[in-house]
């Protein structure tokens, strides 16, 4: 499992330090990325998953927002008091202002490991839609292929049919489209076992389901006599 990473924007090593150590107590420990603001230009958002921003200079505020602007992760903007937090509030909505007083350090870690924990809800999600979708895909191809079935296996006799009798004939055939037919009898004997496989596999699927579907019966008389 890869772990979530913070991205810490603040032109003094100081502040990125003191909000490492003090995570440095808690279990779990998020992966740090470290920019200065002027480097915020163009940030990629699939290289951390909530930014922290604090003690970034007036002059270089303007240009973090801008990066920040197109992205969808968490910002929380760590305010000290000056004309900066109401910068932040009217240029990002979704940024959180935390106000740098007693506690903040604490405060911090709960609001961030709070978003990401959310954040990787969000991800477990979406794996799970992309999975669902993959799925369903997959279980239309193999509806398909159990329906076309019959019909392959008509053809694959009939190939095979017309080619065998064709080798009963070898007087009326050379080595080379002897050889070719015998090919193509070959190739034809391997598909018919596949769709075989494909016939047991649809039986042990249907047993499979029927048992399922004992199973979840058992379990809801078993819930309604226990109400």
């Amino acid at each position: 499992m890869e772990r979530s990473t913070v991205l810490i924007i603040s032109d003094d090593p100081e502040f990125a330090r003191t909000i490492v150590a003090r995570w440095q107590s808690e279990n779990n420990m998020p992966a740090f990325t470290v920019m200065k603001g002027d480097l915020c230009q163009k940030l990629d958002a699939d290289s951390f998953d909530v930014a922290i921003m604090g003690a970034v200079r007036p002059t270089g505020l303007a240009a973090v927002l801008k990066g920040l602007e197109p992205l969808t992760k968490p910002v929380l903007f760590i305010w000290d008091g000056g004309q900066s937090g109401e910068t932040v509030r009217a240029s990002q909505l979704r940024a959180m202002v935390l106000p740098q007083q007693e506690g903040w350090l604490d405060a911090l870690v709960l609001v961030v490991s709070e978003a990401l924990r959310h954040c990787e809800v969000l991800a477990r999600a979406i794996r799970a839609e992309e999975a669902n979708v993959l799925l369903k895909r997959q279980a239309t191809l193999g509806r398909y292929i159990l329906e076309m079935r019959h019909s392959l296996n008509n053809a694959l006799t009939s190939v095979l049919g017309n080619s065998e009798l064709l080798l009963l004939e070898p007087e009326t055939l050379s080595a080379g489209p002897r050889s070719q037919i015998e090919t193509v009898r070959n190739m034809a004997l391997r598909m018919h076992e596949i769709l075989q496989r494909f016939s047991s596999l649809e039986k042990e699927l249907t047993v499979i389901e029927r048992q399922t579907e004992k199973a979840n019966t058992a379990k809801s008389l078993k819930a309604t006599a226990n109400a």
